[in-house]
């Protein structure tokens, strides 16, 4: 069974910093793309970043490009996400993503966690 267990959100004020994490198991880690999403409230669920399988490979949203670092480490089969300066529309819910490739990540396949909530207040 594939679990996906996401950690570290919370409250902070604009220009903060937070680091999530995700936890994986139940899945041959290295073998999938691992990425994040972010929901906010009324609004569709979005790409954030991505990390190819070996970790040399990295895309992110516009939204947050230069502002955020996605990470991962295989042998302890966890995949990060630093985000700083952050903004009050950063604000959602943030999911983590395993999918076997970048286009199945794109196309929001693949397995999910439950969520972590963000909250940015200005």
């Amino acid at each position: 069974q594939v679990q996906l267990v996401e950690s570290g959100g919370g409250l902070v004020q604009a220009g903060g910093s937070l680091r999530l994490s995700c936890a994986a198991s139940g899945l041959a880690f290295s073998r999938y793309f691992m990425g994040w999403f972010r929901q906010a409230p009324g609004k569709e669920r979005e790409f954030v970043a991505a990390i190819s399988w070996s970790g040399r490979t990295t895309n992110y949203a516009d939204s947050v490009r230069g502002r955020t670092t996605v990470s991962r480490d295989n042998a302890k089969n966890t995949v990060s996400l630093q985000m700083n300066s952050l903004k009050p529309e950063d604000t959602a819910v943030y999911f983590c993503n395993a999918a076997t490739s970048l286009q199945s990540m794109v196309a929001q396949a693949g397995y999910w966690g439950q969520g972590t909530q963000v909250t940015v207040s200005s």
